[in-house]
């Protein structure tokens, strides 16, 4: 696939890869043009059943080619398996790209008083070391306790590891829409991850619109509900131990809205179902779905994950393809107010 470059007046101004299929949208106020299909990097490192770390590169290395240039991981996906793999890719390939992770996982039990400085500075220095780099491009906060967006102390220590050159930029990746709100009320907040997909809609109604203000970008996350959205689960799908859609289902380890967007197995495939009939030809179910996030002005980018490489290919596509109908969108509304948000909106 043809690859052309252009040089960006951004962050290190260094020349990032852009691709005639893949677009680009602004994130925040950071000056960056990311990939609006990027990758997330959570399959690779680990919790979604059996990963070959070969794969994973072949993955990543066809998400370069395909013109990503955003990579989402985190300190805990496989312990640091996915930030030495995306550190790998740097040393393979001479394309720029950026790579956000986070910080906040690795305590044993989530307590406010977690999130302190000793803690944050030596989440970062791990992360950098897992990178092999002396500055993280985006470092998000990952899921901490709503009390952590009372604390102003907390993102001022951020503030002081943007100014000592250890982060570019940080943001959070949040779990409801109120955190999501309190969180752009600090000005170095740059950016916002949040679950968003056909089946969890919620973010769109207030925190779109604020964020949109504030120029803060927004980072979809679980955009396929899991794997839900992909049209490919079953009933008679079955998963491996270390597979979080068959260990928290119910919630068991973390949020359960991590799993399946906290939708019921049966409900949301029956849900599938009838998106399925809405389908344009030329996309798969998966494209439609990625196609669903794109239509919202508001998302930076959706970051599915991958573990191969027709995988990346088949998300990066959606990128490129046509906008879906407005009888389409309206239609996909239907089905979710009728089949899904009585069961979800009101959690998150």
């Amino acid at each position: 696939m043809t690859l052309f470059f252009r040089v960006l007046q951004a962050g290190k101004g260094l020349r990032l890869p852009y691709n005639k299929r893949m677009h680009y949208r602004s994130l925040g106020r950071t000056g960056w043009k990311i990939s609006e299909v990027s990758f997330g990097a959570w399959a690779i490192g680990g919790s979604w059943g059996r990963v070959d770390d070969a794969e994973s590169m072949a993955a990543l290395h066809a998400a370069l080619d395909g013109g990503v240039n955003f990579f989402d991981t985190a300190d805990v996906y496989g312990d640091g398996r996915s930030e030495r793999l995306l550190a790998r890719l740097r040393r393979e390939r001479r394309e720029t790209f950026y790579v956000a992770t986070k910080a906040g996982r690795r305590l044993p039990a989530q307590v406010p008083d977690g999130y302190n400085r000793r803690n944050l500075h030596a989440w970062v220095n791990r992360s950098l070391r897992n990178l092999k780099t002396d500055c993280i491009d985006l470092l998000q906060l990952h899921c901490p306790p709503t009390e952590v967006y009372y604390q102003p102390e907390v993102f001022e220590i951020l503030d002081g590891l943007v100014r000592d050159g250890k982060l570019r930029h940080y943001g959070v990746s949040v779990e409801k829409v109120e955190q999501a709100l309190k969180a752009i009320e600090f000005p170095g907040v740059q950016s916002v991850q949040i679950i968003f997909n056909a089946f969890r809609q919620r973010p769109a109604e207030l925190f779109f619109p604020e964020a949109l203000r504030r120029r803060v970008g927004i980072l979809a996350r679980v955009p396929l509900a899991s794997g839900l959205l992909s049209g490919r689960i079953t009933r008679q799908s079955r998963f491996a131990a270390d597979d979080h859609r068959r260990f928290n289902r119910f919630g068991q380890e973390f949020d359960r809205g991590e799993t399946f967007s906290g939708v019921p197995f049966e409900a949301g495939l029956d849900a599938v179902g009838r998106l399925a009939r809405l389908v344009p030809k030329n996309f798969t179910m998966t494209q439609f779905a990625l196609r669903w996030i794109l239509e919202h002005p508001a998302v930076t980018c959706a970051i599915p994950g991958a573990k191969k490489p027709a995988q990346v290919r088949e998300n990066i596509a959606a990128s490129d393809l046509p906008p879906l109908s407005k009888a389409s969108m309206r239609k996909a509304g239907d089905i979710y107010s009728q089949f899904i948000k009585p069961l979800v909106h009101h959690y998150w």
